[in-house]
């Protein structure tokens, strides 16, 4: 909703807000995923540019760390010409950005122009804001997608003795000004579309939009080159209900006070899987905790650790290492995902691997993952 909608008017992300997300939580996060870019551009044969796309940016966190990373490396970037394009629908969330990664040096753009609003990052680095993920140009592109999948809409169905039926929601007769759930009284065009013959779960949740976003991003890897990273609480086609509302870091009922509780889904992996269609190959998902662990976070902490001056500091890395670290914490309820062009997988026959040094170089974070 343009003027009642949680993240139109304003989100609340961070200690002050209903949820707290990995970047706000520790720089280390932000900085191996910056290094996670890098690796795949180096691997890829570095190309003479590429667009970092972020869907969803939140307050810029984690670009800031990201930029923060490309200008420690700029020996290494110094040929390349870099961009990022953020995709937000919120005008509050978009200022809160450009604040954090410009110091509010943006200009807006006319009507007529794909991106709405531009300026230049505090390292020197072009960035794009747009409305839509079409609006970005086309060409060699990085996507991120950092607890933006779990924001999306859903549809929720449940298995019954008369077949699959639609969760939808209704408002309670009996107690007015308060909405409840209620099944569909007869199967609904997404019950037609959206359950799988061989769906085994009495209850599923299925995100079109997250499908169509996925396929997009999909047809532009399988195009231009690139890579998509996708990080969310998730699972690969295996959870029921998980839909929840977060307000003041505590669960909230999702039909109360629409509009001022974050609202969230687990990712179903699997269905983004299905979604990209073989136009490009899938890795993961893998537990952020061991993603980080293959990116090389212990060493990053111990460096960080041996420089920190005073306690505080000390114990406040150690408890950001274990929030974003520890099973209990966020360590095994979010997933790491990628897309990748398929000859960047594939592997090369013995002739071509004597005759070429190098073998394809391994993914970044993914370790010795079987390909799915």
């Amino acid at each position: 909703s343009p003027p009642q909608g949680y993240y139109t008017r304003g989100g609340g992300i961070g200690g002050s807000g209903d949820f707290i997300t990995s970047p706000e939580i520790s720089q280390v996060f932000g900085e191996l995923i910056g290094i996670w870019y890098i690796s795949e551009w180096i691997a890829t044969g570095k190309p003479k540019a590429f667009q970092l796309v972020e869907l969803g940016p939140g307050r810029g966190t984690l670009a800031d760390d990201i930029l923060r990373v490309f200008n420690q490396l700029s020996s290494l970037l110094s040929k390349c010409d870099v961009s990022v394009h953020l995709v937000e629908v919120s005008p509050k969330l978009s200022e809160i950005q450009a604040l954090m990664l410009t110091g509010g040096k943006v200009q807006s753009n006319s009507e007529d122009s794909s991106a709405y609003m531009e300026g230049v990052s505090k390292t020197g680095i072009p960035i794009f804001w747009y409305r839509d993920i079409q609006d970005v140009p086309p060409g060699y592109s990085f996507y991120l997608a950092h607890e933006f999948f779990d924001a999306l809409p859903i549809h929720k169905f449940q298995r019954t003795e008369r077949g699959w039926r639609e969760v939808l929601v209704d408002i309670d007769p009996e107690v007015p000004d308060q909405l409840r759930f209620v099944l569909s009284p007869s199967s609904t065009p997404a019950t037609e579309n959206f359950i799988q013959p061989e769906e085994k779960r009495d209850h599923v949740e299925v995100c079109p939009e997250a499908g169509v976003i996925i396929q997009r991003l999909a047809c532009r890897i399988e195009k231009d080159g690139g890579a998509a990273l996708i990080a969310d609480y998730g699972h690969d086609g295996t959870k029921t209900d998980t839909f929840r509302g977060f307000r003041n870091h505590k669960l909230h009922d999702v039909l109360k006070a629409p509009g001022t509780a974050d609202l969230t889904a687990d990712v179903d992996f699997s269905y983004l899987r299905k979604m990209a269609q073989g136009r490009t190959a899938t890795l993961g998902p893998i537990k952020q905790r061991e993603f980080l662990k293959n990116m090389g976070i212990d060493l990053r902490m111990q460096v960080l650790l041996q420089n920190s001056r005073d306690t505080a500091t000390h114990e406040q890395l150690l408890h950001s290492y274990d929030t974003l670290m520890n099973p209990e914490k966020m360590g095994d309820c979010f997933n790491f995902f990628a897309l990748l062009p398929h000859h960047r997988l594939a592997q090369p026959d013995k002739k071509q691997e004597l005759e070429s040094k190098s073998p394809i170089p391994p993914v970044a974070g993914f370790g010795e993952l079987v390909l799915k």
